[in-house]
């Protein structure tokens, strides 16, 4: 990566990056897109999205996020892959009508930047239990997507109660012959029309008013210690796999020291995507957003490359 100075600096190629991309480059912007990871965001690995617009029927998420790959690439967007931005300084700057620019700083490389945009997402939440961290990769995934194949004719359990766990559970039946749905209260947190399906599907069973209390194994996880939170009761269940949906953190490590988050870590923003520091924009996932879908994710970018062109014009 050669370039060291730009107007702005877009962070992350989820959903939110790339619909901010493609509006900064209608906007004739210089920018550049910088993602840690692989183009696309964590939706590529999303099995169905059954209700973005455009698209009849089912679309996997990662055919939705080539399209949107390929968009990008119409208007000849460049993404530097596999580049971490490890911490943002803000400078001062007495030449501007503004009084600051950005410097971000990555491991072997540092940008300087009239503004920029957050579109870093979030990652699942961990239960924190005994044995969970020695069986993450070995029985215990939080992609069902990804890895339920592997479990074919098997039994796995799904820990969660909100739209995503319902949503991979119902994936699951696919594969495997019996799907456990645990969940810490009495009742699903997820939308009605995805109870109806689990509660409905004969392969599904409900563990309610039930937590994890430890995962045991050998070189593989084997089984797994319940609790009923209601009456204490624990039982230890044999288990092939284990898929873990109990929320997300935000990856806001970048700028949680510098603008202001809410108490789940989320950055705030106004409607226009600003953060309380003039120059930087927060979209998608990473941003305290009251709907967590591409649709929404692709728009806050939208927005935000849009104001984040107001506010560069406006600096000279």
């Amino acid at each position: 990566m050669e370039k060291a100075r730009t107007e702005l600096v877009i962070i992350g190629a989820g959903p939110a990056g790339l619909g901010a991309a493609i509006y900064a480059a209608r906007s004739a912007i210089d920018f550049i897109v910088i993602e840690k990871f692989m183009s696309g965001g964590q939706i590529v690995t999303t099995e169905s999205i059954e209700n973005y617009p455009g698209f009849k029927g089912e679309v996997s998420g990662f055919d939705l996020m080539q399209n949107i790959l390929e968009h990008c690439r119409d208007f000849d967007i460049k993404i530097e892959e596999s580049m971490n931005i490890n911490s943002v300084e803000i400078i001062k700057n007495n030449t501007a009508k503004k009084k600051h620019k950005f410097l971000c700083r990555g491991d072997n490389n540092s940008i300087n930047a009239d503004a920029l945009i957050i579109a870093t997402g979030a990652s699942p939440k961990r239960l924190f239990v005994n044995g969970e961290n020695e069986f993450i990769g070995k029985g215990i995934s939080f992609c069902a997507t990804c890895d339920g194949a592997l479990y074919r004719d098997r039994e796995v359990m799904v820990i969660g109660g909100g739209n995503t766990a319902i949503q991979e559970a119902l994936f699951l039946v696919k594969f495997a012959k019996k799907v456990y749905i645990v969940h810490r209260r009495d009742e699903l947190r997820a939308v009605k029309s995805l109870q109806n399906k689990a509660f409905e599907d004969k392969k599904i069973e409900m563990l309610l008013d039930t937590v994890v209390e430890e995962f045991y194994g050998t070189e593989r996880l084997e089984k797994i210690r319940l609790k009923n939170v209601k009456t204490g009761k624990e039982n230890i269940m044999q288990i092939d796999g284990v898929f873990e949906y109990v929320g997300i953190q935000p990856n806001n490590d970048t700028v949680k020291d510098i603008v202001e988050i809410d108490r789940d870590g989320f950055i705030i923003t106004n409607s226009k995507m600003e953060t309380s520091i003039e120059g930087i924009y927060a979209a998608g996932d990473v941003r305290n957003t009251p709907l967590r879908q591409v649709i929404t994710a692709v728009a806050d970018g939208a927005i935000a490359a849009t104001f984040a062109d107001k506010y560069i014009n406006d600096l000279y």
